[in-house]
């Protein structure tokens, strides 16, 4: 089981230079096997419409979730403290912290490209090692 990282899904979406790897990751595992946060979501969501990709952004929807079965998470306002103590433990930005929440909450393996994930207990996995 894995929550798949923002930086994940842009790099297919945006078909950026680690795309196929990815495209591999997504295509050895089930949907239903796959989760993603809110906060990814809404990311995403945010990215793609400022880049004039809503069309990309209405397939993903449908991809993930009305076709697919990846599963949206999210962290509680409880949660937050928890949020606010990893980053400062392992210094991360809050987006990276909420992450590594969500997947230490969730029992999640966190699939990600980005590298301040290795200095954390959970460390994540790239989409090849996924």
């Amino acid at each position: 089981m894995f929550l798949v990282d923002t930086n994940v899904w842009l790099e297919r979406l945006l078909g950026q230079k680690q795309s196929e790897e990815v495209g591999r990751f997504l295509g050895r595992r089930p949907s239903n096997e796959l989760f993603i946060t809110d906060f990814i979501f809404h990311s995403i969501g945010i990215i793609l419409t400022r880049l004039q990709k809503r069309a990309v952004f209405q397939q993903f929807v449908r991809d993930l979730f009305v076709e697919g079965g990846v599963s949206l998470l999210r962290l509680e306002p409880a949660d937050m403290d928890t949020v606010l103590q990893t980053m400062d433990s392992f210094r991360l930005d809050f987006d990276d912290a909420y992450q590594y929440v969500a997947a230490e909450k969730y029992d999640l393996t966190l699939v990600s490209l980005d590298s301040d994930f290795d200095r954390t207990l959970r460390s994540r996995k790239s989409p090849a090692q996924a």
